[in-house]
């Protein structure tokens, strides 16, 4: 059977059904990557692919980000379940940095853009879920930029925003140790514009979430203002995309141009999703735009292990 295409009712996303993602011709190929240009989040059911076949699908569209403590190319456990099959207990203190990584991921977020080279994309499938709740949630920002009033477009165009996972955890009671998790930076914070230009499409798409903290120029507590209430004002419908996760599940999705968080569930219960995050061309994704010299030299494999 040929694959079918079905687009979920919002501004983004889209249904692949009738389709193996461990076994794909060039013309399967050449729908995928039209389909991820045009819905910017593709979900595709009935996978149950392995670690190694999820890093082999990642890798048509890029370089597999290296996380700190990881070797590249792998892919890495979005999990709240330890290798003895018990959950995580938030009361015990050897577990709290893995816990607060998955609470400050119910946060709307762009992947790594904490970091000097942001994601491209990322993907994620299901193993195990909870009986109820642990949905991801994506954001269109592209269609958040086009109902933009002229005045805001106007008002943002030449603005930019630090980023820093230091800050955004601290929102949350939880001050970072350098060198844990997904190898968070050691100094500054990347700066990136407000307004994004997808280096494919060419839409505009706002680049906000709660990594970006700090304006350049601007009060900080205009600045958090402005950031919130963009944020706020995107992330509503018909934008929006809750995904309720079933075994076997796989979604990826553009991370220059999608919001994406995890919402709440049991804890008590485990929630285990397989990661592969892509990393970005150095020429539209490395932070310092304009800086030809150094994005041109950058190796996205060891980008984000600074």
């Amino acid at each position: 059977m040929n694959p079918q295409i079905e687009a979920i009712d919002a501004t983004l996303g889209a249904v692949i059904t009738n389709i193996n993602l461990a076994n794909l011709t060039e013309t399967h190929w050449q729908l995928i990557d039209t389909a991820f240009n045009d819905y910017a989040l593709l979900v595709f059911p009935d996978q149950y692919l392995s670690a190694e076949a999820q890093v082999d699908f990642s890798q048509h569209f890029g370089e597999i980000e290296m996380l700190r403590g990881t070797e590249g190319g792998k892919a890495v456990s979005i999990s709240n379940q330890k290798p003895d099959g018990t959950v995580l207990k938030v009361d015990e203190k050897h577990d709290k940095h893995r816990f607060m990584t998955l609470r400050g991921n119910e946060g709307w977020h762009m992947d790594s853009t904490y970091m000097p080279l942001a994601a491209k994309a990322g993907v994620l499938s299901a193993k195990v879920v909870p009986s109820s709740g642990g949905e991801t949630e994506f954001a269109d920002m592209r269609a958040a930029y086009d109902e933009l009033a002229p005045s805001t477009i106007e008002e943002i165009s030449k603005l930019s925003a630090f980023h820093s996972l230091y800050q955004s955890q601290a929102k949350n009671g939880y001050k970072v140790e350098t060198g844990k998790g997904y190898g968070y930076h050691t100094e500054g914070a990347p700066l990136r514009p407000l307004i994004k230009k997808h280096p494919v499409t060419g839409r505009n798409a706002l680049c906000i979430g709660r990594h970006a903290y700090k304006i350049p120029g601007m009060d900080d507590k205009e600045a958090n203002n402005l950031l919130d209430s963009l944020l706020e004002q995107a992330c509503q419908q018909p934008r929006l995309y809750k995904h309720s996760w079933l075994p076997g599940d796989l979604v990826i999705w553009d991370n220059r141009c999608v919001l994406h968080r995890a919402c709440p569930y049991d804890v008590s219960e485990p929630r285990v999703l397989q990661a592969t995050r892509i990393s970005g061309d150095p020429m539209s994704e490395f932070a310092e735009t304009g800086a030809d010299d150094l994005a041109s030299a950058f190796e996205p494999s060891k980008a984000n292990t600074l």
